[in-house]
């Protein structure tokens, strides 16, 4: 089995222009195509004659008048979703070679895995919360409407359900997938982290420049992890409760908070 430290295997000019071409339609269908979106939405929003601290974006709109059809609606997002997320993690399958092992994203070590996330949750989730109170105050950053206000019974399994996609989607493709095509390919460590922290930044451009910081500082943090522990499990207990706090507690965030965390009237 091999492991993030583990050399990668030499490539003929054939393999590398394959891998390259890979490389290229996985950004195109998942994440870089998020992160093209996000940066023209950020380009918008600051050529609008309406500051950026005036605006907002929502995370998890509702989609639908009607509750029944809201649910299926966004069970099917989320459903298709993890269908790129199985996908990237297929064209990491080898034979001989259980990819999800090979990136450990499995239950072997979940109580290891449970201590590193729950750290991290401190490391990143804390200070991230605290930029983006200063990003609010600073008029750099939207108001993020984290979930509905009028949240209904089915409301939290939803936003559960949603952070652990977005946990997924991030930390397989950021983290476990790119880091090992772009190893192939020859890149070195740091030029790897750093560039995935970057598109990891970008993809959260829409919510201001904050955001882009943060979430810059959360790729360093979370790849120089992966980078020593090989493990992907960690970073997503960490996301998936980072987010399920951000979704749940919102609207608690809001009665209490108004003047940070509450859409402009």
């Amino acid at each position: 089995m091999t492991s993030p430290a583990a050399a990668p295997p030499a490539l003929t000019r054939e393999g590398r222009t394959r891998l390259l071409w890979e490389v290229s339609l996985v950004l195109a269908v998942t994440v870089g195509q998020s992160a093209l979106y996000s940066v023209l939405a950020l380009i918008r929003a600051s050529l609008r004659t309406t500051p950026i601290s005036e605006q907002q974006t929502q995370l998890n709109p509702t989609v639908d008048t009607e509750a029944a059809w809201n649910v299926v609606y966004q069970f099917l997002d989320v459903f298709f979703s993890l269908a790129l997320v199985a996908l990237v993690v297929y064209l990491l399958w080898e034979p001989g070679q259980n990819a999800l092992r090979r990136i450990g994203l499995d239950f072997r070590r979940f109580g290891q895995d449970l201590g590193r996330g729950l750290l991290l949750v401190l490391v990143i989730g804390i200070p991230g919360l605290a930029l983006y109170v200063v990003g609010r105050m600073l008029g750099i950053t939207v108001t993020v409407v984290a979930s509905p206000l009028d949240a209904a019974w089915w409301t939290i399994p939803l936003l559960v359900l949603s952070a652990l996609r977005a946990a997924l989607t991030e930390e397989v493709i950021f983290v476990g997938y790119l880091f090992d095509r772009l190893r192939r390919l020859g890149w070195s460590w740091w030029g790897i982290i750093l560039a995935t922290a970057a598109l990891r930044g970008a993809y959260h451009a829409y919510q201001g420049l904050g955001a882009i910081v943060g979430n810059f500082a959360m790729g360093v943090v979370f790849g120089w992890c992966y980078r020593r522990w090989g493990r992907i499990m960690p970073l997503v207990i960490a996301h998936t409760l980072i987010d399920v706090f951000a979704f749940v507690g919102y609207p608690l965030a809001v009665a209490w908070f108004p003047g940070v965390f509450a859409p402009p009237s």
